[in-house]
């Protein structure tokens, strides 16, 4: 069986969704397992706040409950892990969510990782986030592009602002990994890392790549 992963964007951007689905390229591969990317429609454009993150919790949870009969694992894809621990209640197939696995993909390509944030509100969430996991250490910084889930489609305008941000994670905090810390920024990854000259982490191919070896390898979600 090559089995199905369902990648979930919680907020309501078809263009998020669609940049989303073009970043799993590498990832499917003949007799591999099959990645559907799909929107969930009663989302907010995009998860910018906590009240908005959590707000999309329970329809996440319905979206878990309707696929779970066809899908051998989900990925939850905003940097918030919005409803990650809700959705692991309500099934018994691995659900990942991109922040957790774009920073614990990133321990394993430097010592010190940075995040590319959205904006400035975002900060706080992300410091909650890695505290919670204990990483302090590890932790470089979070800094914003100051751009909302629906400007990171404005091509030019993001990428010139991406690679200042991941230039100053680099230089200043002595960043040797950066994590792309929205869903919305997945397209950029290839050419971000090119200029940066290191790793550069898009968490929602880390969550897949994750899901596919769980799948692989038969391993049961935690108890």
């Amino acid at each position: 069986m090559t089995g199905r992963i369902v990648v979930i964007n919680p907020n309501s951007t078809e263009a998020v969704t669609r940049g989303i689905d073009a970043a799993m390229a590498p990832l499917r591969l003949p007799g591999g397992a099959a990645i559907e990317c799909i929107t969930l429609a009663e989302g907010p454009p995009g998860i910018e706040s906590q009240v908005q993150a959590d707000g999309v919790i329970e329809p996440i949870c319905r979206t878990v409950r309707a696929r779970d009969n066809d899908t051998d694992a989900f990925v939850i894809a905003c940097f918030s892990d919005p409803g990650l621990h809700a959705a692991r209640d309500v099934t018994a197939k691995p659900v990942l969510g991109i922040a957790e696995c774009g920073v614990l993909t990133a321990l394993t390509l430097g010592q010190r990782f940075g995040v590319i944030a959205i904006l400035e509100r975002s900060l706080p969430r992300h410091q909650r986030y890695i505290g919670a996991m204990g990483l302090q250490t590890r932790y470089a910084g979070s800094l914003p592009v100051d751009l909302s889930v629906v400007e990171l489609a404005d091509e030019g305008r993001s990428l010139a602002r991406m690679i200042e941000i991941g230039g100053q994670l680099k230089e200043r905090e002595r960043a040797d990994v950066v994590v792309m810390g929205c869903a919305g920024m997945a397209r950029y990854r290839d050419r971000l890392q090119q200029t940066l000259g290191i790793p550069v982490v898009e968490p929602t191919q880390a969550a897949v790549a994750m899901a596919i070896g769980r799948i692989r390898l038969g391993w049961e979600k935690p108890a």
